[in-house]
């Protein structure tokens, strides 16, 4: 039986629903806003690639290593993807990554949502022992994202990865752990309701 199940997610400024063929359409409109596949250090599918990338993620959650989900704005627009990942059932530990959103809902508090519907999830429903998160170690926008939401800096696996265009990656990787889940709970809920 696969670990975790697929499940909606719902909150007030976005909400994660199982990844189907059924927002190609949408995500190739949220895709082109920011042209975000041309970002050199990062894995965004492009428009036409689309339904390839729906095609790869249904198929490593066919195999059990990941759960994608289809990130909805408040008005329940696709606008980005995002996923359980690495999912080790045997250690309860899951990476939130595969993550992209329009450029349009950047930097305003859907991400902070989707990360704490994905962490709540992860430590209360699946019990997981620790949530990772990992970037490319110059993509300082996501890195930055990351530490918001309080995630530690675990380290750098250096030369880890031969991206697209033939460069090699140095991967940051942070985690959360079920022990600084209340902790980073009321830190995200804080962040969801201050004034701005």
């Amino acid at each position: 039986m696969p670990w975790p199940d697929p499940v909606t997610l719902r909150g007030r400024h976005a909400s994660l629903v199982p990844l189907s063929h059924e927002h190609t359409e949408p995500l190739r409109a949220a895709t082109r806003d920011g042209e975000l596949w041309k970002l050199w250090y990062t894995f965004v599918p492009s428009p036409e690639g689309m339904t390839a990338e729906i095609d790869r993620r249904l198929a490593l959650q066919a195999a059990g290593s990941m759960l994608p989900f289809t990130v909805l704005d408040a008005a329940g627009t696709p606008v980005g993807m995002t996923t359980y990942m690495n999912i080790d059932a045997a250690n309860r530990r899951v990476e939130i990554g595969s993550t992209w959103y329009a450029t349009s809902v950047q930097r305003g508090p859907l991400n902070t949502e989707c990360k704490r519907l994905l962490l709540a999830h992860a430590f209360e429903a699946l019990s997981c022992i620790a949530v990772e998160f990992r970037t490319h170690r110059l993509n300082t926008q996501s890195r930055r994202a990351i530490e918001r939401l309080g995630a530690q800096l675990d380290g750098i696996l250096r030369a880890h990865q031969v991206s697209p265009n033939g460069t090699l990656r140095d991967t940051a990787v942070y985690s959360i752990t079920a022990a600084e889940w209340p902790t980073i709970r009321a830190h995200l809920d804080w962040q969801l309701v201050k004034p701005r």
